[in-house]
């Protein structure tokens, strides 16, 4: 590693603030790492739960895989791969239709594009990211509010709690969240990153803004697309975790996408990815979008209750179990809502475009 020249606050943990925290730091830079989570992952988070009879299952209730089709990105998830920390997932994928309730398209689907998985779990790649040489990596540790101190080019960070954080020459945000006004219904606090009402004050006085208040990727013409941002929704969705003691042999697919269904998006068998403990089948559901908005404008952003998730719980299953196939009943389910992150952005606001704070 180079010499170090500068010190980089990298916020957020998932797959593009680990990548982003490991790359600076292999070319010299003191990177400082935070997130609100107890550990990386982001919208690759594995859960671990404990089943009553004392059994310990892991789900990855986010992402269930990636696929790859940059000849950049695939260098660097080969040297992943040879790293032990992804495998792909050679495995059956399909199609369940529930207005025809027929399966469709169940054979020979990894052959259309690999899909990689983290190994042993989806979060094993950002592990090793945060904690390579250079990453100092801060867990529990939300952030508050950034600061601007024109007079001495520096970027200060205050924590939740209040905590001053430390100052840095630049600061990486991949948490569209401090930046979102979803920040304030959740929290009722301002977003941490309150930038964007002083760039729509500066555009509507026609006048510009001052780089004090913003830099952004070293141009400053990329304003009016920062606040595009502030307005890009987040696809909520629920994901239910479910164990059984014996192998679904009678689906046909360990990966599934649902169409017509108002309820599942898609499915897939936890237990047959590889890495993984085959000791009991695991299954990962994860609701559409337009069903976790209608269960959320219903109750509201704050943390689901256990009734609301138990409902949640049953619906998924019972839609699941609509396959039409003998499916026994689980011995283990929870529900989980994807909101803080977890969730993809809606790929018509993205464009392709890639920007930094520095």
């Amino acid at each position: 590693m180079q010499n170090t020249v500068a010190k980089v606050a990298v916020v957020g943990s998932g797959i593009s603030g680990s990548v982003c925290a490991a790359t600076l730091a292999r070319n010299g830079i003191s990177v400082i790492l935070f997130d609100s989570a107890r550990g990386p992952g982001g919208r690759m988070s594995q859960r671990r739960e404990i089943s009553e009879d004392g059994r310990e299952l892991l789900f990855d209730h986010g992402a269930p895989y990636f696929t790859v089709t940059n000849p950049d990105v695939l260098s660097v998830v080969t040297e992943w791969e040879s790293r032990g920390l992804v495998a792909e997932w050679k495995s059956n994928f399909g199609s369940f239709d529930c207005f025809t309730n027929k399966f469709v398209n169940t054979e020979h689907q990894e052959r259309e594009s690999k899909k990689y998985v983290g190994v042993p779990g989806m979060n094993s790649i950002c592990k090793a990211l945060c904690h390579e040489p250079g990453v100092d990596s801060k867990f529990n540790m939300g952030i508050g509010k950034f600061e601007w101190l024109e007079h001495e080019n520096l970027w200060s960070l205050i924590g939740l709690d209040g905590q001053h954080l430390g100052h840095f020459k630049g600061v990486v945000a991949s948490d569209k969240n401090i930046a979102s006004p979803r920040f304030t219904a959740i929290t009722g606090q301002p977003p941490p990153l309150d930038i964007i009402t002083k760039v729509i004050q500066e555009l509507s006085n026609n006048c510009g803004y001052h780089k004090s208040q913003l830099y952004l990727a070293g141009d400053l013409s990329l304003a009016p697309e920062l606040v595009k941002l502030h307005d890009i929704p987040i696809d909520p969705c629920f994901a239910l975790m479910l164990g059984f003691n014996e192998p679904l042999s009678l689906v046909p697919a360990n990966g599934l996408s649902f169409t017509n269904s108002k309820v599942l998006s898609r499915a897939h068998c936890e237990s047959s990815k590889p890495g993984r403990s085959s000791t009991s089948e695991r299954w990962v559901l994860h609701s559409t979008t337009e069903y976790a908005k209608d269960v959320i404008a219903q109750s509201g952003l704050e943390k689901p209750s256990k009734e609301t998730l138990s409902k949640v719980g049953n619906e998924m299953l019972q839609e699941f179990l609509g396959t039409g196939l003998t499916i026994p009943q689980p011995f283990f389910m929870k529900a989980h809502r994807c909101l803080q992150g977890k969730c993809l952005p809606s790929n018509k606001h993205s464009q392709g475009r890639e920007m930094c704070l520095e």
